[in-house]
């Protein structure tokens, strides 16, 4: 799956893998090791989840940054 806000305000297509902030995991791209953008509205509480939200496609998607 590619990044829906990764390609539409970053012009990039990136594969959407799971990242940790301090709120959490969620879903995201990065470039590098630098987070570019967070594409679920969601935070999970652990990696396994965000990871099966990620396989399952069961998210929402983030419209705006």
């Amino acid at each position: 799956m590619i990044g829906k806000l990764a390609k539409e305000i970053c012009g990039v297509e990136l594969p959407v893998t799971v990242l940790e902030s301090q709120a959490g995991f969620y879903l995201g791209t990065e470039e590098g090791s630098v987070p570019l953008s967070r594409e679920s509205a969601e935070y999970y509480v652990t990696k396994n989840l965000a990871e099966a939200a990620l396989a399952s496609g069961k998210f929402t998607q983030r419209m705006n940054p």
